[in-house]
């Protein structure tokens, strides 16, 4: 992995996603490609911005560097997340995919409206969840230069 701003450094993912199996998924493959990940999960709307927002029992959560967006979550949608996140000033930096297994036009339209930083379905070929894990890694968390922490705009 480079490191950013020459310092190496742990990153950590948040991981949006009500699927156990997609969650375990995202988990080992992200591990599996950068052992030094930190990999935080959420597995429902409310849940994730209480984590983002630092609320409650959340008050030690890490700031995610990148955070993996499902769109059909319980309590409340990817979309309203997403919202939420690009609306405030503390965590609108944070780079926001959308991984979901939806590929309406309108959804991802709307994702795009919200600021989304990037849009992926989830592929449905056994072999092709794995790569494109390994893919979001090398793009996000190797090669791409992310925001440092706590910087507003």
């Amino acid at each position: 992995m480079n490191p950013i701003g020459g310092k190496a450094k742990s990153l950590t993912v948040l991981v949006v996603e009500d699927s156990p199996g997609d969650t375990r998924l995202a988990q080992e493959v992200l591990h599996g490609t950068n052992n030094s990940l930190q990999v935080v999960v959420a597995s429902d709307g409310t849940q994730a911005l209480a984590l983002l927002t630092r609320r409650g029992t959340y008050v030690h959560a890490p700031r995610p560097d990148l955070i993996l967006l499902d769109l059909n979550l319980p309590k409340m949608d990817g979309h309203a997340v997403l919202a939420h996140i690009k609306e405030d000033p503390n965590l609108r930096t944070i780079p926001t995919v959308i991984l979901t297994t939806s590929d309406s036009e309108a959804d991802i339209a709307q994702g795009y409206q919200l600021r989304a930083n990037c849009y992926l379905s989830k592929p449905v070929e056994l072999s092709a969840p794995e790569r494109l894990m390994s893919s979001i890694n090398d793009f996000w968390l190797t090669r791409a230069t992310l925001p440092r922490q706590g910087l507003t705009t």
